[in-house]
């Protein structure tokens, strides 16, 4: 078996490549998604830690 018979995938390259493409993204998304909402997160919280200590 030959690379490219390999990359060819029996004639479902399409098809096989674009599945790996998709989970690569979507397991991607799924790791930035909550790192992203966290830092959101913390900096709401910080914010709202200084608004009130501000009012007191």
């Amino acid at each position: 078996m030959s690379i490219s018979e390999f990359l060819d995938m029996g004639g479902y390259a399409v098809y096989v490549w674009s599945s790996y493409g998709i989970t690569l993204i979507v397991l991607v998304a799924n790791v930035i998604g909550p790192l992203r909402l966290r830092r959101k997160l913390l900096a709401d919280i910080a914010r709202a830690t200084r608004r009130a200590r501000r009012k007191s």
